[in-house]
């Protein structure tokens, strides 16, 4: 019971015998508790360091301090020490919790940070284009740029094209129908800059010396920012990407192209959209056009096909391989 202050068993039970028998001696104690006077003598001593008991002169002899004292002191002690133990344990805690909270931080900044709004994704690529060493990707969707946005855009391109960084720029296919892009698109490319187009593109993206990347955190919603990506598993998969879509994009300057059965890329993507169960509302919004482009193309695809309904359309498409 009194294992918590330094005492065994059987230590205790020589001290409650000589709190009930103060007059017994050694030899009267081992014949009291029925044990050998060694085993008492060994008591004693652990009873004497704990300051229970007091020795006389010749060490036969002894007198138990009253518990009142001796026991509350020790309790005493065991107090103050578990209290320096708890301020030991809560410093160590703050410690732990300062080191967690510093790896969380790099970790964070290595593996990436959110820009909260647009202002805040403008600062970052006004920063990016004065640091940038070797080359800048991007995808840029919609319709058509704002001309300040254009005006920005421009400027900074121009500052890292100067130090000779290596920029291309994926725009949707839509882009074509936008008089101010197509000019600042071709004014780009006469600073050196590379500009191609996609039917689709999956969203807004910039990567920096393949080392960052900037993505949306809602594609569906850019003003509310994007997330900056460091992590070089990531990076790397958006580069890929990025690769993939330049490679099969068409060069800003050339006019639409048709493929060996008539069709061009936004024709032929806009047969995969309808095919895979998007509407007329939601292949617009992919391809980034009108709805009413997207009904008169379609009117020009069932014309070609000769088909009456939709469903006839589909199927010839399936049958000739348009999709």
């Amino acid at each position: 019971m009194l294992d918590l202050l330094g005492l065994s068993a059987q230590h205790e039970t020589v001290y409650r015998a000589m709190l009930q028998r103060p007059d017994l001696n050694v030899a009267g104690l081992a014949d009291y508790l029925g044990v050998p006077p060694g085993q008492v003598r060994e008591a004693l001593d652990v009873l004497a360091d704990l300051a229970l008991i007091r020795l006389d002169s010749g060490g036969d002899s002894a007198r138990a301090v009253r518990p009142q004292a001796g026991l509350i002191a020790l309790l005493a002690k065991v107090e103050a020490d578990v209290a320096v133990r708890q301020r030991q344990v809560e410093a160590t805690r703050a410690a732990i919790t300062a080191i967690a909270a510093a790896h969380e931080g790099h970790e964070q900044e290595v593996q990436g940070r959110a820009l909260d709004g647009l202002d805040a994704v403008r600062e970052r690529l006004i920063e990016l284009a004065h640091h940038a060493r070797s080359e800048c990707l991007s995808f840029t969707t919609g319709r058509g740029q704002r001309p300040d946005t254009m005006e920005a855009e421009g400027s900074l391109n121009q500052v890292a094209l100067g130090r000779g960084v290596l920029i291309r720029n994926v725009y949707q296919d839509s882009f074509r129908n936008d008089p101010a892009t197509l000019a600042h698109a071709r004014w780009m490319a006469s600073l050196g800059s590379q500009s191609r187009t996609a039917p689709t593109l999956p969203m807004r993206m910039v990567i920096v010396d393949r080392e960052l990347a900037l993505v949306p955190v809602d594609p569906n919603d850019p003003v509310r920012g994007a997330l900056e990506l460091r992590s070089p598993g990531v990076v790397t998969g958006l580069v890929a990407l990025f690769e993939q879509v330049w490679h099969a994009a068409r060069p800003f300057g050339d006019e639409a192209s048709q493929d060996e059965q008539g069709l061009t890329a936004q024709e032929r993507e806009l047969l995969r959209l309808l095919a895979a169960g998007n509407t007329d509302e939601s292949a617009a919004r992919k391809l980034a056009i009108s709805l009413r482009s997207v009904q008169r193309m379609m009117t020009s695809l069932s014309e070609r096909l000769e088909s009456e309904s939709r469903f006839q359309a589909g199927v010839q498409a399936t049958r000739r391989g348009w999709v």
